[in-house]
């Protein structure tokens, strides 16, 4: 019988999984799957605690799933990716494998593992797909057939081509025609750090996502792009772990919100979440045509000239939201405590690393990816090159962001704030922005930390930097 391997990777489900209906595609052969385990290499990848337990979730619904389609999921853990390249090709050999089906990942590690799969399997028809993407790498490029290295003439070229057509998703397989397997299920177990998560608000599970992302669509995506930027309020879809780890696709969200929101595409309500889709995009194709940003390197070559300062006592202050300015540190504890922190946080707190401490981003590119449940190598490190003007962007090294004036902006009454810093409960209201002002005139002693720098300093001090670096 031709027999059908599936190599599930950051694609952990049933739905508009690109290599799994092709796999399927043919009712007759006998399909199986295969995921495989590689804790040294997460470690060296600074995979979080969350998101291990999350994808762990995710294998175990995964497996059920595809046993009611008939279909085994084998289990291998071994090290690292060069480990899984013989894997790989033990399982075809062992199991008579015909064809290997899997979607692309496109950071340089991955691509070089798949590279030496291809090479060890040649009497077996290698497929892949580009299943993480709306639209795949090389297909949005400028008229010099170049990746753009900014984002608006990307979005607006990308818009193009969707306007011309959408990808339309896939269905999930149908059962076998051998029936689904009756024997008994080993619970999948992976031998990696793991830390508990809040499944009410990450949905691991594939049918919960697909409803979460059904109802954000139909409601709250209208009321996004004015509720989007202010972390007291849940204006979010909190889809992106699932996005992350491949729970969902990002195909599946760009029909479900044209379902829903057809006036997306023209500018209309739901344009503004759309506009998020592609930037996950732009950081996609870029890592592609770009594999230095997946070793650390600056997209603006001469942003490696910065001397960036070396103190670990401000770093440590800045992971643990002990740096004296309450946005900050609210933020970095919201992180710490759950895995994730919203978008507009993540944009403050970063900036304060680079442009306020004058620490290098990679360091807070590492730590963000050892916490967040929704870490991706290509959105984290396009957000944090972003943040440091280093990447593809069209704002200059200047633009550094107010710690104090952004928690007046987005959290003004202090909401947030005293979520995260029981210790600044009792300042009263916008005060909460500048506690130690509020404390010395109502002469009360606070249990916070001073600010670790002063901003007007500091921002002068970085700007120095940047100049001096990039007259090299």
């Amino acid at each position: 019988m031709t027999t059908h391997l599936v190599w599930f990777r950051r694609d952990l489900r049933l739905h508009d999984n690109l290599a799994l209906a092709a796999a399927c595609r043919d009712r007759s052969v006998h399909v199986l799957a295969l995921y495989i385990s590689t804790p040294e290499q997460w470690k060296a990848h600074d995979m979080a605690p969350r998101q291990a337990a999350f994808v762990s979730v995710q294998l175990n619904t995964l497996q059920t799933a595809l046993a009611e389609k008939g279909i085994p999921l084998l289990f291998h853990e071994v090290a690292d990716f060069a480990t899984s390249v013989e894997t790989v090709k033990n399982v075809c050999a062992q199991h008579g494998i015909s064809r290997l089906f899997y979607n692309y990942q496109y950071e340089i590690n991955e691509r070089q593992r798949d590279a030496a799969v291809e090479k060890s399997l040649p009497h077996v028809v290698c497929e892949g797909f580009d299943d993480s993407v709306i639209l795949p790498p090389g297909a949005v490029m400028t008229g010099n057939h170049e990746m753009y290295k900014v984002f608006t003439p990307f979005k607006n070229a990308w818009l193009k081509r969707i306007k011309d057509g959408v990808p339309e998703c896939v269905s999930a397989p149908k059962v076998r025609e051998s029936g689904a397997l009756d024997t008994p299920l080993t619970s999948i177990t992976l031998s990696y750090p793991q830390q508990d998560f809040d499944a009410q608000v990450f949905a691991p599970e594939e049918k919960s996502a697909i409803a979460q992302l059904r109802h954000f669509c139909q409601q709250a995506v209208g009321e996004y792009e004015q509720l989007r930027d202010f972390p007291a309020i849940d204006g979010t879809s909190r889809l992106s772990a699932n996005l992350a780890t491949g729970g969902l696709s990002p195909r599946q969200c760009l029909n479900r919100l044209l379902a829903e929101q057809p006036q997306a595409l023209e500018g209309g309500k739901g344009s503004v979440w759309l506009n998020e889709l592609i930037w996950r995009e732009f950081y996609r194709h870029l890592m592609t045509y770009h594999p230095a940003l997946c070793r650390y390197q600056p997209f603006i070559r001469w942003t490696d000239r910065v001397q960036w300062q070396n103190n670990p006592a401000h770093l440590q202050a800045w992971q643990t939201g002990s740096t004296g300015y309450p946005i900050v540190d609210a933020a970095m504890r919201q992180l710490n405590a759950t895995g994730w922190m919203h978008n507009r946080l993540r944009m403050i707190t970063a900036s304060f690393l680079v442009k306020d401490l004058l620490i290098d981003w990679r360091k807070g590119e590492q730590y963000f990816m050892s916490q967040l449940i929704d870490g991706d190598l290509a959105a984290n490190n396009g957000g944090w090159q972003w943040a440091a003007s280093t990447g593809t962007d069209a704002a200059p090294y200047f633009r550094i962001f107010n710690p104090t004036t952004q928690g007046e902006k987005f959290d003004r009454d202090g909401e947030f704030i005293r979520r995260w810093l029981p210790e600044l409960r009792d300042v009263p209201g916008k005060a909460i922005h500048d506690p130690w002002t509020w404390a010395e005139k109502a002469q009360v002693t606070l249990n916070y930390p001073r600010p670790i720098v002063d901003h007007k300093q500091a921002r002068l001090a970085t700007l120095a930097a940047y100049e001096t670096a990039r007259k090299g």
